[in-house]
């Protein structure tokens, strides 16, 4: 068996290479059409957002705004109960000093 020589190597490869132009140039032809197509797809495509994607719902946060609302709307009724009472205490003790008042002034006491 005989090798062939550098000078047949590369004979055949010209050979080959003239056979494969119009196979190799089609190649490179689909090669930079799909480039092109790929590069339009992204001109095309609008700019994504920047900011990060918004969290999954935080049930332990909702816990924690609903128990805080309820503590608060608590004392508020609370606070609203102890405002009436001490003004229903002011209206009876103002009362009875009027009453007072009226007895003294007309002699009765």
């Amino acid at each position: 068996m005989t090798e062939p020589n550098p000078l047949a190597k590369a004979e055949a490869a010209v050979r080959d290479a003239e056979t494969d132009t119009v196979a190799v140039q089609l190649a490179l032809a689909a090669v930079e059409l799909a480039k092109a197509a790929t590069a339009q797809q992204q001109a095309a495509q609008p700019h994504a957002c920047q900011h990060p994607p918004a969290k999954q719902f935080d049930t332990k946060k909702w816990l924690v705004i609903g128990g805080t609302a309820c503590v608060c709307s608590i004392a508020f009724a609370l606070a609203s109960i102890a405002i009436a009472i001490g003004a229903c205490c002011a209206t009876v003790c103002l009362l009875i000093l009027r009453h007072l008042f009226n007895d003294l002034r007309k002699g009765r006491g």
